[in-house]
């Protein structure tokens, strides 16, 4: 479904990304964990477009390294990025509807509207109210919700935990799990190594901008090296 080859990003003479090879399956949960600088948002926002990089970068067998950015999401292909970025002074309801701005299908934005508010019923109950008085876990919930309006066959996630509350953490996570069942391909990318592995099929480590480890998530959590470096364990 996705894949990148060789994929390489430089800020200025720093190589913040060293030949990346990824897959990404359609259907399944995919998770690249790593300490803070490793490379990670680099790597969802030059799959985007919003970085340039080298390499290869295959979207639904087409390739789209250097494409624009409104190009890619209008394929199906959508980032809800570190940080919520909301736009505090627009309404929820006003934030779901630029998260549907490519789309034409009336009556597929009227479903997909609906099944954002049952899966955050609390927008629901705020709709008119604007984005910047949310709290911290609303606006994730807002951020993932406008990211769902567009429709995605795969949905990236960059840190949508960071910052929350334990238990709002995990129902972002529960939501995540909600959103891959109904039929959307995820790659996140996730500083809760733990929470991370627990949800996904296959998971990769990067590390300084190389991929160090790859495997199932459930061999990854349970493999001493990233028990030790990543969970805080021996």
């Amino acid at each position: 479904m996705l894949s990148t080859k060789d994929l390489s990003v430089y800020y200025g003479g720093i190589h913040a990304l060293r030949g990346v090879d990824i897959d990404v399956a359609d259907g399944k949960i995919i998770t690249l964990i790593g300490a803070n600088g490793a490379g990670k948002s680099t790597m969802l926002n030059s799959i985007i477009g919003l970085v340039k990089s080298s390499g290869t970068i295959i979207w639904n067998d087409k390739d789209i390294t250097g494409c624009d950015t409104k190009d890619i999401v209008a394929s199906g292909l959508v980032l809800v990025p570190e940080g919520r970025h909301v736009f505090p002074n627009l309404t929820i309801d006003e934030n779901l509807s630029l998260g549907a701005y490519f789309r034409k299908d009336k009556a597929g934005i009227k479903r997909d509207r609906e099944r954002c508010f049952e899966l955050f019923p609390r927008l629901k109950e705020r709709i008119r109210q604007n984005a910047g008085t949310l709290s911290g876990g609303e606006q994730q919930m807002l951020a993932v919700g406008r990211g769902l309006m567009a429709s995605p066959r795969l949905l990236m996630l960059d840190e949508p935990s960071l910052g929350l509350a334990p238990l709002v953490s995990k129902m972002i996570f529960d939501i995540i799990l909600e959103i891959n069942k109904n039929g959307t391909t995820v790659l996140l990318v996730e500083q809760n190594a733990r929470a991370a592995l627990e949800i996904a099929d296959y998971a990769y480590v990067l590390e300084t901008g190389t991929l160090t480890m790859r495997d199932t998530g459930k061999a990854l959590l349970n493999d001493g090296r990233v028990r030790k470096a990543y969970l805080g364990e021996g």
